[in-house]
């Protein structure tokens, strides 16, 4: 696997060739006619690498690809200019279809996708510990496809030895995660709820952080985001002073691509002070509101990083 030094390597085990329809209005029920859709390569971390490509980091793009679908990941992906590296499976490679209408509202519907099998995870595996040679840090990025093996997102956070491992996933994953030793975890307030039975996102946040994570995100939607860390005694909360109206499917993946940013620069999990990273990820995830399709984020975060309002507690 190929790549420069000190890039930022994203990991997308369930990747999809996102299709993106865009329509004045959806009603459930009704024949609607619309324009071609837009179909790329995507996966959560693809995102994270498009949009870490597109802000001049040097990333690497590692994912699966199977199937009739898959060759269409590929090629987009090919002619993305996104470093890449793709490990070949028997499944096909799943789709993730979103309505998108002109008030902001989007309706997704994701397929789950197909477990690898024994020998495919262990290549897997092998192919990012000969890319974890060359990173900075790893983002280990969306869900894993059902039958996937118990053992297999330790083994991915292993193979990284002692690089930063940032895992966005749900369910039971963020505690395995956790536990496996992951520097940052990014759930958003559903998700942290789901996996941990807290309704109050500081106390699932805090609880991620006493199994082992050293720093939790916790998208609250219009509400911005609350970053904890462990052993830190305060808890830092960042957002915009108003919601921005968009197509909301790549905003986590954009936050995730600025905290990637701030590990590979010294900014965070360091004794540095992480609110401009903070600050930094609610900027970027606001641009990708505003930009067309996921993996993408609009010139305005240079600016909109400027009016995020920050504050702080205690982390009780």
């Amino acid at each position: 696997m190929g790549g420069q030094a000190s890039m930022i390597v994203t990991v997308t085990v369930n990747p999809a060739l996102d299709v993106t329809y865009h329509l004045p209005a959806l009603s459930p029920g009704e024949s609607h006619r619309v324009d071609a859709p837009i179909a790329r390569a995507g996966g959560k971390g693809v995102n994270v690498a498009r949009v870490l490509d597109s802000q001049g980091f040097s990333t690497l793009a590692l994912s699966t690809v199977g199937g009739l679908t898959g060759k269409q990941f590929a090629a987009d992906l090919a002619g993305s200019g996104v470093p890449h590296e793709l490990v070949r499976v028997a499944s096909e490679t799943r789709r993730s279809i979103a309505f998108v209408t002109d008030n902001g509202d989007a309706t997704l519907f994701n397929e789950r996708g197909t477990g690898l099998a024994a020998e495919e995870e262990a290549v897997f595996v092998a192919a990012l510990r000969d890319g974890s040679a060359q990173a900075s840090v790893v983002v280990v990025s969306g869900s894993l496809p059902p039958g996937t093996s118990s053992e297999f997102l330790g083994e991915l956070i292993g193979a990284c030895a002692q690089l930063p491992v940032i895992v966005d996933t749900s369910g039971s994953l963020l505690l395995d995660a956790a536990r496996a030793g992951a520097h940052l975890l990014k759930p958003n307030a559903e998700e942290l709820v789901q996996a941990t039975g807290l309704t109050d996102p500081l106390a699932g946040a805090r609880h991620l952080t006493e199994l082992g994570a050293r720093a939790v995100v916790v998208s609250l939607g219009e509400e911005g985001m609350m970053l904890a860390l462990q052993g830190d005694p305060v808890v830092r909360r960042a957002r915009l002073p108003e919601p921005l109206v968009g197509n909301p499917t790549g905003a986590g993946d954009a936050a995730v691509a600025a905290f990637a940013s701030a590990i590979h620069r010294g900014e965070l999990l360091t004794e540095s002070d992480p609110s401009d990273a903070l600050r930094r990820a609610v900027a970027w995830s606001a641009a990708a509101v505003l930009a067309p399709v996921a993996g993408e984020i609009d010139p305005a975060h240079t600016h909109l990083i400027h009016d995020v309002i920050l504050t702080t507690e205690p982390m009780q």
